[in-house]
């Protein structure tokens, strides 16, 4: 069993198999020239802020829904959330991580913190849709958004990295059907992460691939879930937030302590006295649209609210068709708008807030 190191003046940190010490993380921060702002250069200066005298950092959320806020976030719930992956995992001392998401945002972080409680030998690349194009060895564990693995499933080479991946975990948007698909009969374990810049990264995990497989999260075991009268997923993880945390998201749970998420609360469009979830207008259409879309709102007089498809590119000539085929009355679009590119945040979710705006234009 890996033991940890919670105490942060006894850590120290492997990068591409060599140690640094926090006096030496502050040298080599130093040396950088500041003209000079690289992946590697934003990594030392986080490293340098978690081994300050600070007791909390600051983080960001990532804005998908609104305006990003700003969050004060203590740094010793950001390592029991770190030892509750890496146990769950089992993730061994040296163990390779892949760091390849950006260090504003809770996500990036949370790999970094990992590898110092856990003693992993982190491999830092500068985020991108293609994190695995110069590896010639896969990491023990990655942590990858929806469309890096998209992208990497596309080059041969990248795919060949990929499957030899030992810990997978893909977090910070929706896995469709077919990315679902496409993971099935990867050899190594491939997991579909649940959590937010409030819970330090993920609390819960659902297994995509293998006879685990699941529609369902498992939160960790420590930490329990329950539902809001308003049907919306309530946390307690009492060694990562000192509160109970009232999600936005609408969830069914199964009386195991497992979940699966129906959509965002803030994603309800309420049209003529019918509520209808975006996501699953989303999902319903995802296999028979042949362009890149969204699903947003636009007020309307008589309906209070009208669903509105925006598409990326020219429109399909038969768009209107589609979704009267696959859709319930009150769920199809009543507005088609193409756009040049769709609307999203730095982490590759959908900016809701940004296509509300587009639809009203």
């Amino acid at each position: 069993m890996t033991k940890f190191c919670t105490n942060r003046n006894k850590q120290t940190i492997l990068i591409e198999s060599i140690p640094y010490s926090n006096w030496e993380i502050e040298m080599v921060r130093m040396n950088i020239p500041a003209d000079n702002r690289s992946f590697r250069q934003e990594l030392f200066s986080f490293l340098s802020e978690w081994f300050d005298p600070a007791d909390t950092l600051l983080v960001h959320t990532s804005g998908s829904t609104g305006k990003p806020k700003e969050l004060h976030v203590e740094k010793e719930h950001m390592m029991e959330s770190a030892c509750l992956t890496c146990s769950f995992l089992g993730l061994q001392k040296e163990d390779s991580a892949l760091l390849c998401m950006p260090l504003q945002y809770i996500a990036g972080k949370m790999v970094v913190v990992r590898a110092l409680v856990a003693g992993l030998d982190l491999l830092p690349v500068t985020p991108s849709g293609h994190p695995l194009k110069d590896l010639t060895k896969a990491p023990v564990f990655a942590a990858m958004i929806p469309m890096q693995v998209y992208n990497s499933l596309q080059v041969p080479e990248e795919r060949a990295i990929l499957q030899q991946i030992r810990h997978l975990i893909i977090g910070g948007g929706p896995i469709d059907s077919q990315l679902n698909a496409a993971l099935k009969d990867f050899p190594h374990a491939v997991w579909s992460t649940y959590g937010m810049t409030e819970t330090l990264s993920h609390i819960a995990l659902r297994r995509l691939n293998g006879p685990e497989a699941s529609d369902w999260y498992t939160p960790f075991e420590s930490i329990q879930i329950r539902l809001s009268k308003e049907n919306t997923l309530v946390i307690y993880a009492p060694q990562i937030c000192e509160k109970e945390l009232v999600t936005n998201d609408i969830a069914e749970t199964n009386g195991q302590n497992q979940f699966r998420i129906l959509g965002r609360k803030d994603n309800t469009i309420n049209t003529g006295g019918v509520k209808v979830q975006i996501e699953q207008v989303e999902a319903a259409l995802k296999e028979h649209l042949s362009v890149p879309f969204l699903i947003t709102s636009a007020p309307d007089e008589k309906f209070g609210e009208i669903i509105v498809l925006l598409a990326e590119g020219q429109l399909p000539d038969d768009i209107e068709q589609t979704c009267t085929h696959q859709l319930p009355p009150y769920w199809r679009p009543k507005r088609f708008i193409p756009v040049f590119k769709l609307p999203l945040t730095e982490t590759g979710k959908p900016d809701r807030a940004i296509a509300k705006l587009l639809a009203q234009k």
